[in-house]
């Protein structure tokens, strides 16, 4: 039988809330805490038990989770429940938070006595809630047997990538998969936008990629957000897709390479947000194709 654990989720935004949902659903005890409680109170009804401050939420937990915006977010609350932490307990780290922070973060585990996993996920708010994310995950052998019952909760499959969750291979994985996702999505707004601007219909264009190698199932599925005006709630927000755009600038960089795609991206993405999309789904990128609001 799996052994049922105390596992705290710091941060309940789409992804962690149903991270932390499902995590109470397979029979562990969770407590959960948010910077901003009201995201977090829903949680209750799913027999959660809401924390008002870090500290509250990870004493004595077998396993924290963390999902959380950034690196420094991230950090920051975890030396917020510093006090309370259980030498040897496991800490899961899912932020999406760079290469630079993963040192830092690494860093205060050690510091800590806890058991430290570089676990960021793959996926969007539908998988999410199903409890079908992919966990990118490295961290020590020994321990992947607490870590386990968690990523069986929230997931339907788990990569390892090594036994060193301060090497960041998870997170190096991680930030390449995005690079990919962010490229798309930028691209799919730009053909819709295109499209508009000489007077194509978009579903000439769909038919005829259908079925070709030039065909892809993400393809249509955000340019159908955009085309039916379904942005929100988002699947991933702008504002976050920005800053992981940044992130995988800087790790480009890092690593010697120019990814012009990647911070050309990023700038949409932040143009977006300005217009006023932040907190809808990355999609809507599309509108920084436009100084001023398309017409239908």
């Amino acid at each position: 039988m799996t052994a049922k654990l105390t596992v705290s989720v710091l941060g309940t935004g789409i992804m962690g809330a149903a991270m932390a949902r499902n995590i109470a659903r397979a029979g562990h005890t969770v407590r959960v805490w948010n910077r901003t409680r009201d995201k977090a109170e829903p949680l209750a009804a799913d027999g959660a038990h809401v924390a008002g401050t870090p500290a509250e939420a990870v004493r004595d937990a077998d396993a924290v989770v963390t999902m959380l915006y950034d690196g420094p977010a991230t950090l920051d609350v975890m030396r917020q429940a510093a006090g309370a932490l259980r030498s040897g307990a496991v800490w899961v780290q899912s932020t999406t938070a760079g290469l630079e922070a993963i040192g830092d973060l690494a860093g205060f585990a050690r510091e800590h006595g806890l058991v430290f996993y570089d676990a960021p996920v793959l996926g969007t708010r539908e998988p999410a809630e199903a409890g079908k994310l992919t966990v990118l995950a490295a961290g020590p052998e020994e321990h992947r047997t607490t870590v386990a019952p968690v990523f069986e909760a929230v997931g339907a499959r788990t990569v390892w990538t090594g036994e060193d969750g301060a090497a960041g291979t998870a997170t190096r994985l991680k930030l390449v998969a995005n690079s990919w996702v962010v490229a798309a999505t930028a691209a799919t707004g730009e053909v819709l936008a295109l499209a508009g601007a000489l007077g194509v219909d978009p579903d000439g264009f769909f038919d005829l990629i259908a079925g070709g190698p030039l065909d892809m199932g993400y393809l249509r599925a955000k340019a159908g957000l955009i085309r039916e005006g379904r942005l929100s709630p988002p699947q991933f927000a702008v504002a976050t897709a920005a800053k992981d755009a940044r992130l995988i600038v800087d790790a480009g960089r890092r690593g010697g390479v120019r990814l012009d795609v990647a911070a050309a991206s990023a700038e949409r993405l932040e143009r977006a947000a300005a217009q006023g999309h932040g907190d809808e789904d990355m999609a809507a990128a599309y509108f920084a194709s436009f100084d001023e609001k398309p017409t239908d």
